[in-house]
């Protein structure tokens, strides 16, 4: 997927029968590609950043483009840079070369991919705010605002903070195709609603840190959740969390979706390998701490 494209390009790729080690070297001098975007867009945001400043006009042809909104915040960022980049319907992109970088002040926006688990555990667990968020954010993870809505959580929202108050939840149906890394968060969401919930793009989660689907079904089992798959479509049946041993698998997201789901648990949810969530958000048990959960390490 990656050596082709960037070969093409002027570089210079070298790989073990087309799997890792990658031995690259540059320079790139423009041109024309095609890539893939059906299991990532980072190798796309990663052209975008590297080809205005060579000499040559570049056009990337991309097949089944995922994550979209990751791409509208590469180009918004680019912009503020100085950096023009043509997007024609996410299909085709021409970057012009012999462009330059300008320095810029800039206010780097919160994460709604880490806060989405706080913010969900508000809805699950009585109340909490957030700050340091922008409403208004390309980011994809910001679908979780609406999908907090849509189960029933009372979400108030300001350009200064969003807060979000437990209700009775409901089931709720999404596509999770362009922002997957909500499913976590998600499932201990949807664990807490009345009625049986449907997240499709489960073929997004096979790449993860874990294949997250199975694993998910697997360790929510544990808690008493039951998961099936059908097809590329996660149903999730809410019910009553019962505790137990579970694994966090060196995944971030799933030791993070474990903890947010053992709030409601009347007996305790042991995570083991916890400590992985440092990749991502290394103070997150502190944050939980700070607002309320019994958390042991």
């Amino acid at each position: 997927m990656i050596p082709e494209p960037l070969q093409k390009l002027g570089a210079r790729c070298e790989s073990d029968n087309g799997h890792l080690p990658l031995k690259i070297s540059g320079p790139l001098k423009g041109g024309k590609v095609k890539i893939d975007g059906s299991v990532s867009s980072q190798f796309l945001t990663g052209l975008l950043i590297a080809l205005p400043v060579v000499a040559a006009d570049s056009e990337i042809s991309v097949e089944n483009l995922k994550s979209k909104p990751y791409i509208d915040l590469t180009i918004e960022i680019l912009e503020k840079f100085g950096i023009h980049i043509e997007n024609y319907n996410y299909r085709r992109f021409f970057i012009p070369g012999g462009q330059k970088y300008q320095a810029t002040e800039f206010n780097v926006e919160g994460d709604f991919s880490g806060a989405a688990f706080l913010l969900t555990a508000g809805a699950l667990r009585g109340r909490l705010t957030v700050t340091g968020l922008n409403p208004k954010s390309q980011q994809a993870d910001r679908a979780i605002l609406e999908l907090l809505q849509q189960c029933g959580a009372r979400v108030k929202i300001s350009p200064d903070e969003i807060s979000v108050a437990h209700s009775k939840l409901q089931a709720f149906t999404c596509d999770a195709n362009h922002y997957p890394d909500l499913f976590p968060p998600l499932v201990a969401l949807a664990a807490g609603c009345e009625g049986v919930s449907q997240i499709a793009g489960v073929e997004r989660l096979l790449y993860k840190e874990s294949d997250r689907a199975a694993v998910l079904k697997t360790e929510f089992g544990k808690l008493g959740i039951d998961i099936s798959i059908e097809g590329e479509t996660m149903l999730i049946k809410g019910g009553k969390i019962q505790g137990g041993l579970t694994e966090a698998h060196n995944d971030h997201r799933i030791a993070m979706a474990l903890a947010i789901a053992g709030l409601c648990s009347e007996k305790p949810v042991v995570i083991a390998g916890a400590e992985c969530v440092t990749k991502s958000y290394p103070t997150f048990f502190d944050d939980l701490k700070s607002v309320g959960g019994n958390i042991n390490e």
